[in-house]
């Protein structure tokens, strides 16, 4: 069943613990962002609560306007070059055990941001050496020599976002291509023996027949980790949801998810590419051994 109404399960609360806002104190304290906030994750509270949080580095002003998104669009500022050392510091403060970390899409830079992916990894290695580290990055306009340059640094898992179906693209994410997201993934897969994680929202006009066959596809290019959550209108500015999905059609993928061999599926109304990040992680490297 899917509905325009937001059911009852979709309405979470928001709570503003000690821990919510000295995690943030910390963050503003030194200068970072996190795609929790920018993006309006509905997760926020729960993730600060336990000091969890995805950075976003290389600035908060995206080069491309994706519809979903309400991370400020613009112009850029350069590079701060304090800023891997800065994560990892944060990082290592908090305690954080598994970090995600992400960036605005970065079309003005010649590498898209890679060499900046490159040291925020080896910084948080550096620092907080018994941290694994999960970097969530842009297609960097389909340049191989940038993805080769982020798989020189040291981290755990290579994690990019298809988003939604093919049929959505010109709508949705104008400036992106569904094959050239599907492109990095196999090259990723192709290049480094490592866990490769993609994931996608789910209310954006999709059929569930073209949700399965971009599991297929992102079966066929060795994802080992995808993510299937419910897209919620961050701002009145974004596009609108088409339908909020029952938990029944959350099971359905997942069921077919495993179904065609990918090695892990996470489907559900709240689920976000980094959201239990580490407990998936940990779950799947249980399941190879």
């Amino acid at each position: 069943m899917q509905t325009k109404r937001l059911p009852q399960y979709l309405k979470k609360n928001l709570v503003l613990s000690g821990d919510v806002h000295e995690t943030k104190v910390m963050l503003r304290q030194n200068g970072l962002h996190t795609v929790c906030e920018s993006a309006r994750c509905p997760n926020i509270s729960e993730c600060f609560g336990m000091n969890r949080a995805t950075f976003l580095i290389m600035g908060n002003t995206c080069t491309r306007a994706c519809r979903f998104c309400s991370v400020d669009k613009g112009h850029p500022h350069e590079l701060d070059p304090g800023e891997p050392y800065r994560i990892a510091r944060s990082i290592k403060e908090l305690g954080i055990t598994h970090a995600v970390i992400t960036s605005v899409t970065r079309d003005d830079l010649p590498d898209g941001g890679a060499d900046h992916f490159y040291k925020v990894a080896g910084a948080v290695k550096e620092i907080s050496p018994e941290t694994t580290v999960e970097l969530l990055t842009p297609d960097f306009q389909g340049d191989k020599d940038a993805v080769l340059l982020v798989l020189e640094a040291d981290f755990d898992i290579f994690n990019h976002n298809v988003e939604t179906v093919p049929s959505l693209y010109k709508r949705v994410r104008p400036q992106a291509e569904y094959r050239r997201s599907l492109d990095v993934l196999n090259f990723v897969k192709q290049h480094k023996n490592m866990l490769t994680k993609s994931g996608l929202m789910v209310g954006l006009g999709e059929t569930i027949e073209e949700v399965k066959t971009v599991l297929k596809d992102l079966k066929t290019v060795g994802c080992d980790i995808v993510t299937i959550g419910q897209y919620l209108m961050p701002t009145l500015k974004n596009m609108s949801v088409q339908a909020y999905l029952s938990e029944d059609i959350y099971r359905e993928y997942e069921r077919f998810g495993k179904e065609i061999g990918i090695p892990f599926i996470y489907a559900g109304p709240f689920v976000r590419s980094s959201y239990h990040a580490q407990e998936v992680m940990n779950r799947l490297t249980r399941k190879m051994q």
